[in-house]
């Protein structure tokens, strides 16, 4: 049985989307920034995406080159939608019915991880019925100051740290348990 990862790449300040945003993250994205992501990917057999990510992701990766857009390209991605309609591209399919349900059989049949990539109303959805094994998040070393911020819509509950990590470039990995795992 897999786990459900859920990452988010956020400034110091919670901001955590937008063409400006990733700009100034990617300056961030050292070598061992690059390796623990390369990881994480390739610790998944699946994704799981709401709309904004899935239609953001499957717009860029595609026309990519390399080792991990092989990778990621080819597997098999999940879609959280009420205004998608089948048939998706990029090897996506539209979960149907109760999302409870179907991410439950999903990890039930992952051999590896189901990873979600951003922080949305999926997320809220899988942390409010406990599917989220654990919350990733990469926290950069700038405050932003505007766009939308990473739990502005979400009570999240208690979360219990696992892991907390410098990089060289300054990014600090947090990753935590969600309380209902603990």
């Amino acid at each position: 049985m897999g786990k459900l990862i859920v990452e988010a790449e956020i400034s110091l300040d919670g901001i955590m989307n937008g063409p400006e945003f990733f700009e100034q993250i990617f300056k961030y994205h050292s070598d061992d920034v690059k390796d623990y992501l390369d990881k994480l990917l390739f610790s998944a057999d699946a994704l799981l995406a709401g709309r904004m990510t899935y239609e953001g992701f499957a717009e860029v990766w595609p026309s990519r080159q390399g080792k991990q857009a092989d990778y990621i390209n080819a597997m098999p991605k999940y879609v959280a939608s009420r205004t998608l309609t089948e048939p998706l591209a990029w090897n996506a399919t539209l979960i149907k019915g109760d999302l409870s349900t179907a991410i439950r059989r999903l990890k039930q049949e992952s051999s590896k991880n189901l990873v979600q990539y951003g922080v949305g109303e999926l997320t809220e959805s899988v942390l409010q019925h406990g599917l989220v094994d654990e919350l990733r998040l990469l926290v950069f070393p700038f405050v932003f100051g505007k766009g939308p911020r990473v739990f502005e819509k979400m009570v999240t509950g208690n979360l219990k740290l696992l892991n907390a990590r410098t990089f060289n470039s300054g990014v600090v990995e947090l990753a935590y348990q969600p309380d209902s795992k603990a």
